[in-house]
């Protein structure tokens, strides 16, 4: 089994003839062409070869890296409210206690 690497540019832009793995004087198992749009090698796993080139990788990381800092900044945005909430309703509360609405007699006396 063998599998051919096509030409490519590399990431000088120099032109890099195609080639068959395994390479001669490579590794044996290393029958698949894998690798970028950029750059490619003989390797032994068929699900390696990656079609893009690798700059996309530079953007998935800032959409991730702006997506995670929103989220934070949501995050925190939740904690304050839910700290100053509960911290006006602690203020806020009577600190009288509750009127039960009976009156207070001492026992045995009895009133006319």
């Amino acid at each position: 089994m063998s599998a051919e690497c096509s030409s490519y540019l590399n990431a000088d832009k120099v032109l890099v003839s195609g080639f068959s793995c395994p390479r001669t004087g490579g590794d044996a198992r290393a029958v698949y062409c894998c690798g970028f749009q950029d750059v490619k090698y003989c390797c032994d796993d068929p699900h390696s070869f990656f079609p893009y080139e690798h700059s996309y990788m530079w953007w998935l990381s800032v959409g991730a890296l702006v997506g995670l800092s929103i989220a934070a900044v949501v995050l925190f945005a939740f904690v304050i409210t839910v700290c100053v909430l509960c911290y006006l309703f602690i203020s806020t509360k009577p600190r009288s206690k509750l009127d039960t609405g009976l009156s207070l007699q001492m026992a045995g006396k009895t009133s006319c």
